[in-house]
């Protein structure tokens, strides 16, 4: 077993950071990029720069909601997995009383932000907390439970293009079919650099479900997701520098195929890919938005 040891030199302010992990930018970006294509779309690339703002600050409180929580469910666990074992609550370096309200205040924060909304978002806003809260659970009783947190990424689309638009259309939903496809893939690799440690402790993932077959399923995904964004710029008539901005997309994803199915891969490669996919998230952005403005 392996186990974790408080810091006490850390104050708890950086410890609280930890937790809501604001250390680890990479993973608030990637929540971010799926609400921001959104908004720009839905906008037809000018959005008030109010809502983006919202939008933005936003997806901070609610992915650290969410971390907090994955957390708290987690804190017997961790400590027996070696890239989580120093968390704040896995070390114990916070209580649980002390994760239990940074959760509400991130919930309680992202609810005040909310509110700026029109009644759908907001609606859209309240349907997503049950899905934040019950991620960790399926871990326990789902096979795939990355594909439960897809579902909460996908939460990101619909409220920000209904707070854009006030309404959800054919467009919306191949957009969040698009970014449920790839927070699939990308989670799916992240999930594949504890495939040991989850085997071990009984725990669920989307790595162990397809097993030798991970690799395969992940470039599925990414095919999967192209092809959807292939639809959305079809049908929204988006210009060149969105169908640059997929090709690079599409070349990258091929590129991680590729380093997914080497042997012996360094648990570093898949930390890697998942950063890499915040740079293509960026990189479609942008081409979204020339896209549209072109």
């Amino acid at each position: 077993m392996v186990t974790s040891q408080p810091n006490p030199s850390e104050p708890t302010w950086q410890a609280v950071i930890r937790l809501l992990r604001w250390n680890k930018p990479a993973g608030r970006l990637i929540l971010m990029i799926p609400a921001l294509w959104a908004v720009f779309l839905a906008a037809e690339g000018t959005p008030p720069v109010l809502l983006v703002g919202v939008i933005i600050l936003g997806s901070l409180a609610t992915s650290a909601a969410g971390c907090v929580v994955n957390d708290l469910w987690d804190r017997d666990i961790d400590p027996q997995v070696e890239r989580t074992r120093d968390r704040p609550l896995a070390s114990r370096q916070l209580s649980i009383k002390i994760g239990i309200v940074v959760a509400i205040v991130a919930f309680i924060c992202a609810g005040i932000l909310a509110l700026y909304l029109n009644p759908l978002s907001f609606g859209l806003s309240v349907a997503a907390v049950p899905v934040i809260i019950g991620y960790p659970l399926a871990k326990r009783v789902f096979p795939v439970p990355q594909l439960v947190l897809s579902i909460a990424w996908g939460f990101a689309v619909l409220i920000s293009w209904s707070a854009a638009a006030s309404h959800l259309e054919t467009a919306t939903w191949i957009l969040w079919g698009a970014t449920v496809l790839w927070t699939l893939g990308f989670d799916t690799v992240y999930a594949m650099s504890d495939r040991e440690d989850d085997r071990r402790l009984g725990v669920n993932s989307s790595a162990l479900f397809f097993g030798s077959r991970a690799a395969e399923a992940v470039a599925l995904f990414f095919v999967a997701t192209a092809g959807l964004l292939i639809w959305e710029g079809i049908r929204l008539n988006l210009t060149l520098p969105f169908w640059i901005a997929v090709a690079i997309a599409v070349l990258l994803w091929s590129w991680e195929y590729l380093q997914l199915r080497q042997e012996d891969i360094p648990r570093t490669t898949y930390g890697q890919i998942f950063g890499q996919n915040v740079a293509i998230g960026f990189v479609l952005l942008a081409g979204m938005i020339a896209g549209i403005l072109a």
